[in-house]
């Protein structure tokens, strides 16, 4: 019987060790995945803030009263996104959707609140967005905010309301989706 050289013992040990190497990264890749789908279940679970999209429509370039809402949205820990003056009905459906947010707040001042807001309305519904909460803010007229809210607009406040009253509107809205 011949003895098997020492090349011969170095190559089964070879393959042992490449064996355990492999099985080692294969348990430690194993153990990486296991991780990341704890965390990201995990993150999935953590409830994101309310994401809210401040938007002034049409001609209206007032918006000290929007930008105290978002300053107001944000200390109530929501995230927000502002549009910036002057946008239309169809670019606020986009940014709303785009941008994934959970409710358009509208502010006009200049009376063409029955006009834009519920096209907004409509345009979010069309784009499959229906479930974007839509609330609307201004000077709005007793009489039309019926009208708003049976074309989807919710909320319609007025000069004065207090913060606290549009915050709460906002997130009662929400968990009743």
């Amino acid at each position: 019987m011949k003895r098997q050289g020492f090349g011969a013992c170095l190559g089964v040990r070879k393959h042992l060790y490449l064996t355990l190497c492999a099985e080692f990264e294969k348990n430690i890749l194993s153990r990486k995945v296991n991780f990341l789908i704890i965390i990201m279940s995990a993150q999935q679970q953590q409830k994101r803030p309310i994401r809210v999209l401040v938007c002034k429509l049409g001609l209206d370039g007032h918006d000290r009263g929007a930008l105290v809402i978002c300053r107001a949205f944000r200390d109530a820990g929501m995230e927000v996104i502002y549009s910036g003056l002057f946008c239309t009905p169809e670019q606020i459906a986009n940014m709303a959707i785009d941008e994934d947010a959970n409710v358009v707040a509208m502010s006009l001042l200049n009376g063409a609140h029955l006009t834009l807001f519920p096209k907004v309305a409509r345009l979010l519904k069309e784009k499959g967005a229906e479930d974007v909460l839509v609330v609307g803010g201004g000077i709005i007229p007793e009489s039309d905010r019926k009208e708003l809210e049976k074309q989807g607009v919710t909320g319609n406040f007025g000069p004065g309301t207090p913060l606290p009253v549009i915050i709460n509107h906002i997130r009662e809205k929400i968990k009743e989706q």
